[in-house]
């Protein structure tokens, strides 16, 4: 597998490129001039105004779309009409936005087409972030490919905030694990924590009606099937500091781990879920 990583993407977006791409399907000349204008409009910083010459800003309401039609013609299509039909054994490319991993059956085909992308990127205006672009043996044999190269377990991949890694199911057959990546869940712990000290003067009634929505939203993203002990660790640190919280407000001192229940019972936190269980992922898995 081939973990890439573009360098400064939505900076160095070409835009005569982009109209041509966008021209590709657009015929309207006034949607054509619109885009154009979006694209050059100046940029806004620390009180001066400077010209946009390339790029899109990251944030924009149309910098996701303009970038999904960018990678399209450069990496998607040419991926699957050019570099794929060339190589000799199977291959993938999964691609969210401007985060996508390479997929390979074979390691010579991963170094070939490795070579060629950054000639391809190279002439759209792109490069690979050579810090945070790495070829990882990934799959049924990674475990005993790497107690030969003195590992003790295959190497990671991270993607869209998860860490996927090599295991097995229940009857060892080889299984793709997931769970959070360790930023991921710290910056969520902190997001949460600084969500509680800007409300702790609040009443305990609004202080869960803020909590569960982060929580629920939270579930829905990470709670896929293999992942419950993060949902778990997130939920317990969430009530511990929401009792840290209480605590320091409170004019009769630390509130108890009794009194505390007692709270949850009336005002309850939402408990942790998967939204893709195991039987799901089979499903997505055969398709």
């Amino acid at each position: 597998m081939l973990e890439a990583d573009l360098k400064n993407f939505f900076g160095s977006l070409s835009h005569e490129w982009m109209l041509r791409f966008v021209e590709h399907r657009v015929g309207d000349p006034r949607l054509i001039s619109l885009i154009r204008r979006w694209l050059k409009a100046s940029i806004l910083e620390d009180g001066e105004i400077s010209a946009n010459e390339e790029g899109t800003p990251q944030g924009g309401s149309i910098s996701v779309l303009l970038s999904n039609v960018y990678l399209h013609y450069v990496l998607d299509l040419w991926f699957e009409r050019v570099a794929k039909p060339r190589l000799r054994g199977e291959a993938y490319l999964v691609r969210y936005i401007d985060d996508f991993v390479l997929c390979f059956q074979y390691r010579a085909d991963a170094l070939r087409v490795q070579k060629a992308l950054c000639q391809r990127l190279r002439k759209f205006g792109l490069t690979l972030e050579s810090t945070k672009t790495k070829l990882v043996e990934f799959g049924r044999f990674a475990q005993r490919h790497a107690s030969k190269r003195g590992r003790n377990r295959p190497q990671t991949i991270y993607f869209l905030g998860f860490t996927l890694y090599c295991t097995r199911n229940r009857k060892g057959n080889f299984r793709v694990g997931l769970r959070t990546e360790k930023s991921r869940l710290r910056r969520s712990l902190m997001r949460f924590q600084d969500q509680m000290r800007r409300m702790r003067h609040l009443s305990i009634r609004e202080q869960a009606d803020i909590l569960n929505p982060m929580l629920r939203g939270h579930y829905a993203y990470y709670g896929i099937a293999g992942n419950f002990r993060a949902l778990q660790r997130v939920h317990r640190a969430v009530e511990c500091y929401w009792r840290i919280m209480l605590s320091s407000r409170s004019w009769k001192g630390q509130v108890l781990w009794k009194q505390f229940q007692q709270l949850k019972e009336r005002f309850p936190l939402v408990r942790p879920r998967l939204y893709l269980p195991y039987s799901e992922l089979q499903a997505v898995a055969v398709l």
